[in-house]
């Protein structure tokens, strides 16, 4: 994919550039936003901006792309590429956006680095850098197609269910009356669509907790970070929300694990989320994951994607086993949970394991998630979501148990640090 004297050069370079990448990065959103100062406003994370976190991101994705043409020439990182591109897709993102984010991102690896950016090290760079940008956009191209709409359109909140103190769930139709509600596959999330008090107008991601399938979408919210806060106190039954189409790659059967790569990713308190080769935005049509034993363990609100799983799981008439995990504060903090219960109860071979720090009460457990007790049958498949701590511990006791890394896949709560990590 890369060109050799390019891949020679930037196997050079790396270390420099990967050493700067922070810095560029940082520069690189300061020279975008001084230009286009609406993309922060109506289109960026302020949150995750002020945070330093899609800078870290986006730091991570562009070196883990270098390094991946260098070490694997005849494969493109797609589970990379598939977590960005479906990110992208449900913002609305446009190719010619990318051609914006070279010209700035250039001046600042300019900046930056100074002389030793030579003739040759910058072409070299773009090349890399048109590599990613035009495999993310053939990518989004496809997505969008499947989905048969590009950004987000209004949408009518019918009902407004309090969950817990912090929680929400928003259940939503077509603003016309008449659209098609199209199917989505479970593990998928919308972007939601506010204008805020200061005129901005915000986009996060949260996953869909219903049942796939039926006349309406519903999506559950934890009252965390400024569009969170805005849905629990200004939104109200009648109220209208800007929706796009399901996506998110974390799909049962089809879904991307920490080391997977194919030949050829801010939310906020919701949970985002098939590798590249898949939309995935049509009826499920089936689970796709056959007679394989699953495991779906979630903490805090990241119980959404889970619940809808099991319940295309149930829908689907799943006879493999099943465990359930969750862990959170408390029962009166666990969000969803009858919904969790109810669908985990319908299947005819599941388990069931709730974990509390407080008040477990009989039936559940006190403490933090302990895979110690729970058999992981062979050919176990799991799916996990929640704070990336949470998520890293259950992976290593998964992998102790004998499950292969390429079986076990997840969501990341905002910008996705462990992947741009582990592809670097």
């Amino acid at each position: 994919m890369l060109s050799e004297p390019s891949a020679a050069t930037v196997r050079a370079t790396l270390p420099v550039v990967g050493a700067a990448i922070g810095e560029i990065t940082e520069r690189f959103y300061a020279r975008l936003f001084a230009a286009h100062p609406e993309l922060l406003r109506d289109l960026f994370n302020r949150g995750n901006q002020a945070a330093g976190t899609q800078r870290q991101a986006l730091a991570g994705s562009i070196a883990g792309f270098a390094t991946h043409l260098l070490d694997h020439p005849d494969q493109r990182p797609d589970a990379l590429l598939s977590r960005i591109a479906h990110k992208h897709a449900s913002l609305g993102v446009t190719p010619e956006q990318y051609a914006v984010v070279h010209e700035h991102l250039f001046a600042a690896i300019a900046e930056v680095l100074g002389e030793a950016v030579t003739p040759e090290v910058a072409a070299a760079w773009d090349e890399v850098y048109w590599l990613m940008a035009n495999a993310l956009a053939a990518i989004e191209k496809r997505l969008y197609e499947e989905s048969g709409a590009t950004g987000l359109r209004p949408w009518e909140v019918v009902e407004r269910i309090v969950e817990t103190a912090d929680v929400v769930t928003f259940r939503v139709r077509p603003a016309d009356g008449g659209s098609t509600v199209r199917g989505f596959r479970a593990g998928q999330y919308v972007s939601v669509g506010v204008t805020l008090p200061d005129g901005a107008r915000q986009i996060r991601q949260y996953s869909l907790s219903g049942a796939p399938g039926g006349p309406v979408r519903q999506f559950s919210v934890k009252r965390d970070g400024e569009v969170s806060r805005h849905l629990h106190a200004r939104v109200r039954v009648g109220d209208l929300l800007e929706l796009s189409e399901p996506y998110g790659d974390l799909v049962l059967g089809e879904s991307r694990s920490e080391n997977e790569t194919g030949t050829g990713t801010g939310n906020e308190s919701g949970s985002v989320g098939g590798n590249g080769n898949v939309g995935g935005n049509g009826n499920v049509g089936g689970n796709g994951v056959g007679d394989r034993p699953l495991l779906l363990a979630s903490a805090g609100i990241g119980v959404t994607p889970m619940v809808a799983m099991l319940a295309a799981l149930t829908a689907d008439g799943h006879r493999a086993p099943v465990t359930v995990v969750h862990g959170d504060r408390s029962p009166a903090d666990h969000a969803l949970r009858a919904d969790h219960e109810a669908y985990a109860a319908k299947l005819p071979d599941a388990t069931v394991r709730f974990f509390y720090e407080r008040d477990a009460g009989p039936g559940s457990h006190t403490g933090l998630v302990d895979l110690s007790g729970i058999e992981a049958a062979p050919g176990t498949r799991a799916y996990l979501c929640g704070p990336l701590p949470f998520m890293r511990a259950v992976r290593t006791q998964l992998l102790a148990k004998g499950v292969s890394p390429a079986d076990i896949h997840y969501e990341v709560f905002g910008p996705d640090l462990w992947l741009a990590a582990a592809a670097a």
